[in-house]
Formats: C-alpha cells, structure tokens, sequence
C-alpha cells in the first residue's frame, strides 16, 4: 500500500520542478549614427524595430545597441573588448565606417579597424554579419570605389555575411534622408530593417 502512493508522489514532485529557461542570445549591433537613432524617435529607429520582430518571431534573441553616433572604426576598435565582454553576444552586427568615408580617411587604415573587430568577435565564437557602405560620387571615383571594396574583401577574407549597402534601392531619395542628406529619416527605417533582415536571419540557423 505504501509503495503505490509514493510513486504518485514521486511523480508529482518530478513534474512540478521548474525548467530552467535557456538565455537568449544577445544580437549585438555596433555602429554610428546610422543605427543610433540619429535625428529621429528611438522607437522609430531600425534597432528597435528589430527587437519588435524578434519579440515576435524569434523569442530566443534580444538586441543590445552599442552603437554611437559619430563611431569611427578606430573608436569601435578602441573599445570592442570591452563590449564583447560587457554583452557576450551570439551575434554581432558592425556598421561602422561611413564617418571614416567621410572624413577620407585612409583605406587601410579602415580595413585594418575593421578586421580587428571582426577577429576579435570570432575570436570570442561570435556570429558576425558587417553592413557596407558607398560614400557620394563628389568623394572622388578612385577613393569611393576602394571604399565601397574594403567591405567586399572582408567579407571574402573572414568568410562572413555581407549586406552590400544600408541604403540599397532608395540611397538616391531625398524623401528617406533628413535634410542633412545623410541620415535616413523614419520612413526609411523599415527599409533599413529589410535590408538587414534578408542576410541576418539565416545566421540564426547556427544558434
């Protein structure tokens, strides 16, 4: 008699222990201006709208945005350490170097910023997706065009996934920028988020 109402009990007692959740893994994105909500609404910007579409479709990540407006690649290099370290992302997603661009900065000099972070990152097992970018034709064709290839060579280096340009199909509009002209405005948001989200979400698949 005593045996068949322990195993009851026993049962009972297994079922009602709590399952540990796993913790999600943080999608860190590390830009400029570009991803820092410059000129418009935080929760206008495309980080934000990110997280939202996460929340509903993949519950396992959330978004950490350390980006900074007016990040050169020398300050993303300067600090990555130590916001690999502060976050411990899965995922990382670097935008950074438009302000190089626009400063004329030297070529390599960027490509070198740019690499360390990468190494850093999969140094650390971390995912990384780099967002290019194409600076005005008023830069000059030679230092555009090698500008525009340091994120190709990249990506081709490192083996990662590349999104060719933030504002692919709409770079032209003056209706998406505020009116500085190089700031994407609030309708251009969910553009941006499109255009990210095409080559972001098959990383998921490694997590």
């Amino acid at each position: 008699m005593k045996k068949n109402t322990l195993i009851p009990l026993l049962l009972l007692i297994v079922f009602t222990i709590p399952i540990a959740k796993a913790a999600p893994t943080t999608i860190l994105v590390y830009g400029d201006s570009l991803s820092a909500n410059f000129g418009i609404p935080i929760e206008t910007g495309w980080v934000t709208l990110l997280a939202r579409r996460l929340k509903d479709q993949y519950t396992h990540y959330q978004v950490v945005n350390a980006s900074i407006s007016g990040e050169t690649t020398l300050g993303g290099r300067n600090r990555i350490d130590q916001t690999l370290a502060a976050h411990n992302p899965g995922i990382i997603i670097i935008e950074l170097g438009a302000n190089d661009g626009l400063r004329g900065t030297a070529i390599q000099a960027i490509h070198e910023n740019l690499a360390t972070i990468i190494k850093k990152s999969q140094e650390n097992n971390i995912s990384v997706l780099l967002i290019g970018m194409q600076l005005p034709p008023n830069y000059g064709m030679s230092y555009t065009q090698k500008f525009k290839e340091i994120f190709t060579r990249l990506a081709n280096d490192y083996q990662i996934p590349l999104v060719p340009f933030l504002f692919e199909g709409f770079a032209d509009n003056p209706d998406f920028f505020l009116t500085d002209r190089l700031h994407p405005n609030e309708i251009a948001q969910p553009k941006i988020l499109e255009i990210i989200w095409q080559t972001l979400e098959p990383i998921f698949k490694k997590h």
